[in-house]
């Protein structure tokens, strides 16, 4: 739209066009005559930025800061590099994919974050933007080459309700791609897929992927599947659209449910900032701050799967295995 081009405008002209997919042919074409486990995919989204969470207020499980989440970013490289390094002690990986995922900062779609969020939405796009271009540098020196789609989330909006038309243009997260995108225009190591769109579809050698935030698959989980029925749902009915326009897919991978989930037909990312006072009120589920890493192999499409914890373990007592009281 005319809106949205305005805003490319000020963003600075790109001459690779981001909105089209131009996947480089590393992600596609398997190296000849090089056996290696697949190209990795590190998922990055739902980071909350700005957000705060008070260890008060939940029972000491966790807590969120500005300060915390540059920490959790420095993990959350160096233990995705470390993991791959005992997958493969070669690192003989063509490349990763970093696919963006939406909710990268808190925003103000809530009387309660704008009451309390560490940094309102433009500061913490500053300070998220200078954070991404450290971890996108610092990947791109270690593996050579990095592919990002990226999708907007519903957080980062600067509408009251979630826009269906022209949902890109009014999401901070789209901004602050189209900016990284243009920082790294020259560095040919590095290219970025933002549609204009809700989705992102793209390739990894024959595996098909889709990308999105994920917040519209709905609600109405319960204590015993938890999330588990929206997100089943929701891929139901967008695999059977997408399959009658000539775009079906093979894994869905989502966020905006923090809670990582890996089912091969879908894969839902886990967050950044871990539990907040909103998921401890609602007794949902405890997940320690994470988020998801797997291969894709050119024969078996995905192989190794893990999480990536982005936090310190918290101390478990140590006990025996079998342990008989002593008289």
């Amino acid at each position: 739209t005319e809106q949205a081009e305005i805003v490319k405008g000020v963003s600075g002209g790109i001459s690779r066009k981001v909105e089209d997919l131009d996947a480089p042919r590393w992600v596609i074409h398997p190296s000849a005559g090089v056996s290696t486990p697949g190209v990795p995919t590190l998922f990055i989204s739902d980071l909350h930025w700005g957000e705060t969470v008070s260890p008060s207020q939940i029972n000491g499980v966790n807590e969120y800061s500005i300060k915390i989440a540059h920490q959790r970013m420095i993990t959350l490289v160096d233990a995705a590099v470390h993991l791959l390094h005992i997958i493969d002690p070669r690192m003989r990986y063509p490349g990763i994919v970093v696919p963006l995922g939406g909710d990268m900062i808190s925003g103000n779609i809530h009387d309660e974050l704008t009451a309390t969020n560490e940094l309102n939405s433009m500061p913490a796009i500053l300070d998220l933007y200078g954070v991404l271009v450290g971890v996108i540098t610092s990947i791109a020196d270690r593996f050579g080459r990095v592919f990002l789609p990226c999708v907007s989330g519903n957080h980062g909006r600067d509408t009251r309700k979630i826009w269906n038309k022209d949902r890109h243009a009014t999401s901070f997260d789209w901004l602050l791609y189209r900016f990284l995108a243009k920082l790294f225009e020259q560095d040919k190591r590095v290219t970025f897929f933002i549609p204009d769109g809700i989705a992102a579809h793209y390739k990894i050698y024959s595996h098909r992927y889709r990308l999105s935030h994920g917040d519209k698959h709905g609600r109405g989980g319960d204590g015993i599947i938890g999330m588990l029925g929206p997100v089943i749902r929701g891929d139901h009915r967008t695999r059977s659209r997408d399959a009658q326009i000539d775009l079906g897919y093979d894994t869905q991978i989502i966020g905006h449910f923090h809670q990582y989930t890996h089912t091969g037909r879908v894969i839902v990312n886990g967050s950044l900032k871990g539990m907040d006072e909103y998921a401890y009120t609602e007794a949902f589920p405890f997940e320690s701050p994470q988020q998801a890493l797997w291969l894709t192999h050119p024969k078996h499409g995905i192989t190794y799967r893990m999480p990536v914890y982005v936090d310190r373990k918290r101390a478990v007592p140590r006990t025996e295995w079998v342990s008989i009281p002593q008289e």
